[in-house]
């Protein structure tokens, strides 16, 4: 799954390794992000953030009224989620970016402004959709527990490309707007800096991993799943390969 330090010198300059670790922003995965990104030691670290949103998360709060409803709702509802895991919505995009900056990465922030999206998807949508939003959210916001949320996780697991459409079928502007158009966007940034990089590591939501991996098939891509990262016996199997990269490295 991991290469050897070898495959540096055989595929020259040209050759590029791009690791996709997919996240769910409301659990406790910071821990296996943090090793992963240490254990890989890539040129750069690309995070599903941009720097509004990033600064949001790092600086201390300010009241404001400025985010749109949408958004504001999507957050308290993060929030809600987080706790019951024992966690910080989005701490493990902080975590990549503490992670990267340690070991001398290159930290780029590859999303578009989460805000303006949302208050997007929330002008662009007919009526008939936002009132089923609506409808989705209060369930969410009033009824969602932690076994809900892993029942979807798994559903998604099962067979994600339909998970998707079925999403579109319900949401179709939210899914083109906060996935198809952000999976473009990503992918093309992830592109831009294979030029300067060569062994990169991506972290953004396990919802885009698939599609962007897609997007950027011809490249060397290998994957590690927010259920690899849930899972304690597959974790410790990508925790044993890192650590024999880890060795191999520090011999050469």
């Amino acid at each position: 799954m991991f290469p050897k330090t070898i495959d540096l010198l055989l595929y020259g300059f040209s050759w590029v390794m791009i690791t996709i670790i997919g996240t769910g922003h409301i659990f406790r995965i910071s821990e296996q992000i943090a090793f992963a990104i240490k254990h890989i030691w890539p040129d750069a670290v690309l995070v599903e953030l941009d720097g509004a949103r990033y600064k949001a998360m790092t600086a201390p709060p300010e009241k404001t009224d400025e985010a749109p409803k949408i958004y504001k709702r999507a957050a308290e509802y993060q929030e809600k989620m987080a706790a019951e895991y024992g966690t910080i919505p989005g701490s493990e995009l902080i975590t990549a970016v503490n992670a990267g900056e340690m070991i001398g990465s290159a930290v780029l922030f590859i999303d578009k402004n989460a805000g303006n999206e949302m208050e997007r998807v929330w002008k662009e949508m007919p009526m008939g959709e936002k009132i089923r939003y609506r409808m989705s959210n209060v369930k969410d916001r009033f009824f969602s527990k932690k076994e809900t949320v892993e029942e979807t996780l798994e559903e998604f697991a099962e067979d994600e490309e339909k998970y998707i459409e079925e999403m579109r079928k319900k949401f179709p502007t939210l899914v083109r707007i906060l996935v198809d158009e952000r999976n473009d966007h990503m992918a093309a940034k992830i592109r831009e800096a294979s030029e300067s990089y060569k062994n990169i590591v991506v972290v953004i939501g396990d919802g885009h991993v698939h599609a962007v991996s897609k997007m950027l098939e011809s490249y060397e891509i290998r994957t590690i799943r927010l259920r690899d990262l849930m899972n304690k016996e597959r974790m410790d199997s990508i925790r044993a390969e890192l650590w024999t990269h880890t060795g191999e490295r520090d011999e050469s």
